[in-house]
């Protein structure tokens, strides 16, 4: 079985074929027969699994596994702490409210810029946050975010189960084991 573990640039979606101007998986030159794990919207980077062990793959977006993802997220704002403390106890979003989690406020997390770079207003600082999940729902971060007033400039994930991006450089991968991940 192979287990790949690759840092997916801005604008390129989690599948193979390329569709409304973004990139897919293809120009990325993986292995045969290996498969997202998974997605990260076009608008978000970072860890994304492939891999060609079906039932991994299954277990791995089974929410009874509840197995945890870690993102760093730059939110426009100075986030406060009651808002950190909604966003860990859970919040309604799309008529689910979500499961608790853990955030904390990040200063200067150490981040490659991004192409093309978010939007800048001089008046209006941003500030970032690192938020460990156990569930998945579609763009939940952006949706929690928004939701307790500051919403997502910028998404990466760093971690899913025990495997860290690390230093892994922006559209490069890196074949891992099965033990990395959980």
């Amino acid at each position: 079985m192979k287990y790949i573990l690759f840092n997916k640039p801005y604008g390129v979606l989690s599948q193979f074929k390329s569709e409304c101007g973004h990139p897919g998986l293809m120009d990325f030159q993986f292995p045969a027969d290996v498969y997202p794990a998974g997605r990260l919207d076009h608008d978000s980077e970072g860890a994304l699994l492939l891999t060609d062990d079906g039932p991994f793959i299954k277990k791995l977006l089974d929410p009874k596994f509840a197995h945890s993802r870690t993102y760093l997220v730059q939110v426009d704002g100075d986030i406060t702490p009651q808002a950190i403390d909604l966003l860990q106890k859970g919040v309604d979003i799309q008529g689910y409210h979500t499961k608790k989690c853990i955030v904390e406020k990040v200063e200067n997390p150490n981040v490659p810029d991004r192409n093309p770079p978010i939007r800048y207003r001089k008046n209006i600082p941003t500030s970032w946050i690192k938020i460990t999940l156990t569930e998945g729902k579609n763009r939940q971060v952006r949706h929690m975010t928004a939701k307790v007033g500051f919403p997502t400039l910028r998404l990466l994930r760093i971690k899913i189960g025990k495997l860290e991006l690390g230093s892994l450089q922006v559209g490069t991968w890196k074949e891992i084991s099965k033990k990395d991940i959980l």
